[in-house]
């Protein structure tokens, strides 16, 4: 890694001394022609939120929107594919639009959306009450083309990793008069390989199992999506948003497993697994916008629907060896298919109390979700699971919220926010005829204050409660095996969890920024191994895995530091963070029995290079580095991941063509490593992530391509931060 580091700084120091020693020698006409002026830098830090300018940025290139998440300043991924800001579970946003999809689901669809299409994107730490929010949110921004005639790009890329990968993209943009119509279509065909290898070690017995797991996974992913807006007047305007995805998957894993109980052999298997899949979403907006310019008064009507369904057809063959039986075969067979339904009316006002009175924003959604999950197992021995079932899932979320923003003395930026949710949902199963009904509400207050000093300093601190609720999925108790030979399985007892988090940062000359964070809850759910008789092997337990509540204070401590400069009259932008974290789980552990590490500390952070137009050739390059550790409640990291990615971009501005080549993770794989505590026992899992190789991508650009900088409103932009 330190030749990493080394070879980053060598070339950084290189181009920095070429591109000056070029500069001088040419003409001064020449450099006017190429010198770019008023370049937002690359990562800017703000009152609320860190904002990633990617716009026309080589990071873009032959990337999806899913890909750049990645190397998104504060955010990290994990072995799960679920988004994390500061280690924390985030809320995703497209264009100030909630997405519905979380988890896998949500990756699969924003690997649909073409990074080329991405003007920044806002990690929103301390966000206002109209946010619906789990704790931080992330606010991905479209690019907005609204010049006279037809634009678009074309871009081919092509990734080798473990296996080769294609994606296609054409994206076009019509605009005239009053009327604006973007399209966008896309094609992947992707295959990964994923090396896994287990640990599992037992107290009660002294028993330890080692499973190692190589699976392959190919899909074949179109979709499309079109955006319909038209300005009624000067103050009115209205559109439709249409999106459709589809993914078709196969997948196969090959698993062995064995079993020592006092360093003596017990058992091993070894098991066989194919699956395929089809899966396909849907989603409708209708939006109407009234905006007075004069008074600066904002109306946003949103309703819409969306709905996701997923088949799977899953094939498993266990060989079994068992030290006082004969061998096993057991062959099972899982169907499953969901249809998950979502509806919702979003209405958001906003009005200026005249010239010193600061600025109201209120409004409220309601939102109503219906997901429907059967499941079929079929096997040559059931193993006293469960053969069919039915799992019902339905909720109703009411929301109001108020805003009010205002600054005293020309100095003191403050925003007063509360938000109040209802939730009413009912789960059921129709064949154990297990069910659950409930309801609760809760007030989400938040408050921001910042002071400025003077246009060198400022200070300011922020307060968030946040409630994160378990996905439909989680609740679903139908048990099924896994591709390493576990079972896995839901828990309708699940509770939500709420969380307070306090927030200060100060800033220095417009360009160095020092945070400190401090995070509480008494209670969260996480991943809970269970060990129960398999009735098939008596005197052999099998392994089961879900999600449970786990009380119990957790308390997390963060400081943190960054800088965004700029070289070279803008054309270099570097952008450095790093952070100490620290949690205290010494009551977690007490009240859950887990014989985990009560106090933990570790570093992290990440590193942003970017130069626009390398020797006046229309070369940019860009180089991102980061050091992450993975720790989530019960599991904890062994190791230190390094990540790094390097794009060189070429642009032929006569044809408006691109070229890309990007190198990813290519001095050291990423191998995410973590143990898992629980009540009786250990799980140790090391995985190779398949984020490695080389990508080649080529872009056609055509017709006008100039952007808007920013689609929000004056009163929006100026709301005391809560934009």
């Amino acid at each position: 890694m330190k030749r990493l580091f080394s070879s980053i700084a060598l070339l950084t120091n290189l181009l920095v001394f070429a591109q000056e020693k070029k500069d001088t020698i040419k003409k001064e006409k020449e450099i006017e022609a190429v010198t770019l002026t008023g370049r937002k830098p690359t990562v800017e830090s703000k009152i609320d939120r860190t904002v990633f300018n990617v716009a026309n940025s080589s990071i873009l290139a032959g990337n999806t929107t899913w890909d750049v998440l990645r190397m998104t300043p504060l955010l990290s991924i994990d072995n799960n594919d679920a988004i994390k800001a500061e280690g924390e579970s985030v809320t995703v946003y497209i264009n100030d639009r909630k997405s519905v999809f979380t988890g896998k689901e949500l990756k699969e669809y924003l690997k649909t959306i073409p990074a080329d299409n991405l003007m920044k994107i806002e990690v929103i730490t301390s966000p206002s009450s109209r946010y619906e929010t789990a704790g931080s949110v992330i606010n991905i921004v479209l690019k907005k083309r609204d010049d006279e005639g037809i634009k678009g790009s074309i871009t081919l890329n092509n990734r080798q990793q473990a296996k080769n990968s294609q994606y296609t993209n054409l994206n076009l943009n019509y605009h005239k008069k009053n009327f604006t119509q973007t399209f966008i279509g896309s094609y992947s065909d992707n295959t990964y390989l994923q090396k896994s290898a287990l640990l599992s070690e037992v107290y009660a017995d002294n028993s330890a199992t080692q499973i190692n797991t190589e699976s392959t996974g190919r899909s074949k992913s179109p979709s499309v999506s079109s955006t319909s807006e038209f300005e009624l007047n000067d103050k009115n305007t209205m559109g439709l948003i249409l999106e459709y995805y589809q993914g078709k998957s196969m997948n196969s894993a090959d698993a062995t497993g064995i079993t020592h109980v006092n360093d003596v052999f017990n058992n091993s298997y070894s098991q066989n697994q194919w699956a395929s899949g089809l899966s396909r979403t849907l989603g409708t907006n209708i939006f109407y916008k009234f905006y007075d310019k004069e008074k600066n008064r904002i109306l946003d009507i949103n309703v819409g629907s969306n709905y996701y369904g997923q088949s799977e057809d899953n094939n498993f063959v266990n060989n079994r060896v068992v030290l006082t039986n004969p061998p096993t075969m057991n062959e099972t067979r899982v169907l499953s298919d969901s249809e998950n339904r979502n509806y919702y009316v979003k209405v958001d006002y906003t009005q200026p109390l005249g010239k010193e009175w600061g600025t109201l924003e209120v409004g409220g959604k309601m939102d109503f979700n219906n997901n429907v999950v059967p499941n079929d197992l079929f096997a040559t021995q059931i193993n006293g699971l469960s053969g069919h079932d039915v799992f019902h899932y339905e909720d109703n979320i009411n929301s109001l919220y108020a805003n009010y923003s205002k600054t005293f003395f020309k100095k003191l930026e403050a925003r007063f926010g509360i938000r109040y949710e209802h939730i009413d949902y009912k789960m059921r199963q129709d064949v154990a005829g297990t069910s659950r009904k409930d309801s609760y509400g809760t007030f989400l207050p938040n408050l921001l204050l910042k002071y400025s000093f003077s246009d060198k300093y400022d200070l300011s601190f922020t307060y968030n409660r946040s409630l994160w609720r378990p996905w439909y999925a989680e609740f679903n108790p139908f048990m099924t095996p896994n591709d390493n030979g576990f079972f896995s399985r839901g828990n309708m007892e699940l509770e939500p969890n709420p969380n307070h988090r306090l927030y200060m940062k100060l800033g220095l000359f417009k360009k160095y920024f020092i945070s400190a964070r401090y995070m509480y809850t008494d209670q969260d759910y996480w991943t809970s191994y269970i060990f129960e008789t398999d009735p098939a092997n008596p005197g052999k337990n099998r392994t089961i895995t879900q999600p449970d509540n786990f009380k119990g204070r957790v308390e997390k401590y963060y400081l943190f530091a960054n800088t965004n400069q700029t070289f070279l009259k803008n054309k270099m932008s570097v952008n450095v963070g790093f952070g100490w974290y620290y949690l205290d789980n010494s009551d977690f552990n007490l009240k859950n029995n887990l014989e985990a590490k009560d106090y933990i500390s570790y570093w992290g952070g990440s590193t942003n290079i970017s130069y626009t137009n390398l020797f006046n050739k229309n070369i940019n390059v860009s180089a991102w580095v980061e050091i992450a550790n993975q720790n989530n409640g019960n599991s904890y990291a062994n190791k230190t991941n390094f990540f790094h990615n390097i794009s060189v971009t070429k642009i032929f501005p006569k044809t408006q063509m691109e070229a890309s080549l990007q190198l990813m993770n290519i001095f050291q794989r990423p191998n995410f490593d973590a143990t898992t505590y629980n009540q009786t026992g250990t799980i140790r899992n090391s995985m190779k992530w398949d984020w490695y190789g080389v990508s080649l991508s080529f872009v056609k650009r055509f017709g006008n391509q100039k952007v808007k900088e920013n689609t929000k409103t004056d009163v929006e932009k100026n709301a005391g931060g809560a934009k």
